[in-house]
């Protein structure tokens, strides 16, 4: 069988990111170009700077990746870019760029939901992960629980109601002072604290979250104890939303009578929520390398590789969805 080389395109945030994968699998060369240190300035990610900086860097990031793989663009298969979910001015610099090379090079075109792509990194990890399996999808955006029926078949379980665990994480940072990103830092801290602080977690009958109420505690109790210790409050905070995770992937592993399960997302970088599924008895838990869990091109391309096999087919007219669903 001919090996499939798969031009991945991301650019949904703050990240621009292309690279070069065989196979779904196998990932040739990966150049992520970040704009954390931009944005730090502001707090947070500001949407018309980050889609300035995608179009300024793009080309580059492109000739850049196709180096590190030794190639040309004759070499490629098939052009995948994100087109949603993210911020619309951001994912239409990928979506435009993809749509120009697919239509130059006369090569197919393959859109790829962002969430998905967060899954398909576990493929590159992972090379005897097939489905079916339940996915924990956790990032600054997302907070899913996701059956994964086949390569191209989801099924949500669970969601968020109000804020995305990532969300919780970068407001909690700022409540105690850290900046952002928050996620990582919050990690740092709460290395060097105890989780001795109690702290609310949400349940609801189904499998659904909410962060709204930790966060909204985390931020009262700093404010009514300006010398309450931070690395103590980050790591309770940390316990609290871990349970929470936790509990809830139980139960739908239950529902779903499987005992294999994948983290995605940024957020499944963070150290004690890796260690706590992997000390869950009796399952098998997956995750990926740290620098395939942020945004990166590689699962994108992944994603590409298994949408472009099943028939998944883009056309010309593919444009961003900035609120795009899992499975549309």
């Amino acid at each position: 069988m001919k090996d499939i080389i798969v031009l991945g395109i991301e650019s949904s945030c703050d990240e621009t990111s292309v690279s070069i994968v065989k196979n779904g699998r196998e990932v040739i060369s990966n150049i992520i170009n970040s704009q954390i240190k931009i944005h730090e300035n502001y707090g947070g990610v500001v949407p018309e700077i980050a889609s300035r900086c995608h179009v300024e860097v793009i080309n580059q990031v492109t000739k850049e990746a196709l180096k590190q793989a030794n190639m040309t663009f004759n070499d490629i298969d098939v052009i995948s870019c994100t087109y949603g979910p993210g911020l619309v001015g951001a994912l239409l610099v990928g979506v435009s760029y993809a749509k120009a090379l697919s239509f130059a090079l006369n090569k197919p075109l393959v859109g790829v939901n962002h969430i998905e792509g967060h899954i398909a990194a576990n493929y590159i990890t992972h090379k005897d992960l097939e489905p079916p399996f339940l996915c924990l999808i956790i990032s600054g955006g997302h907070t899913h629980l996701v059956n994964i029926k086949s390569y191209s078949e989801f099924e949500i379980l669970g969601k968020t109601r109000d804020d995305a665990i990532g969300e919780a994480f970068d407001k909690v940072a700022r409540v105690v002072g850290l900046g952002y990103p928050g996620g990582p830092k919050v990690d740092k801290l709460a290395k060097t604290g105890q989780p001795n602080i109690e702290l609310p977690r949400t349940y609801f009958d189904n499998l659904d979250f909410s962060f709204s109420g930790i966060k909204t505690a985390v931020l009262n109790l700093n404010h009514k104890n300006p010398d309450i210790n931070k690395a103590d409050l980050c790591a309770s905070f940390e316990k609290a939303v871990t349970e929470m995770l936790v509990t809830n992937s139980i139960k739908a592993m239950k529902q779903l009578n499987v005992n294999k399960m994948a983290l995605a997302g940024g957020v499944s970088a963070n150290s004690y929520i890796r260690e706590s599924f992997k000390n869950i008895e009796g399952i098998t838990v997956y995750y990926p390398e740290i620098n395939l869990c942020t945004d990166n091109a590689a699962m994108i391309a992944s994603a590409g590789y298994y949408n472009y096999i099943n028939g998944k087919i883009s056309d010309l007219t593919l444009n961003a969805i900035p609120n795009l669903k899992i499975g549309e």
